[in-house]
């Protein structure tokens, strides 16, 4: 079982593309503009304190979120 404060993958979905010079703004996460007009981030979160900063972060774009997946690792 995963605790809260250990680091995690995550999938973000959001409605819109983004252009990937937002990586740095977004902690380092992949941007990946999707041919639908979404946007997927993807990447290592530390905890779950620093996925609702990257939440709020998506929010004050004024980005609709779509999705929020946890991956978890191979052999899970």
């Amino acid at each position: 079982m995963r605790k809260m404060h250990e680091p995690g993958r995550y999938e973000i979905r959001i409605e819109g593309h983004l252009e990937k010079r937002w990586a740095d703004w977004f902690e380092g996460l992949t941007i990946t503009a999707l041919d639908n007009g979404e946007t997927l981030l993807t990447g290592s979160v530390v905890d779950q304190a620093a996925l609702h900063g990257l939440l709020r972060k998506v929010r004050d774009l004024g980005l609709p979120l779509l999705s929020v997946i946890h991956v978890a690792p191979e052999g899970e």
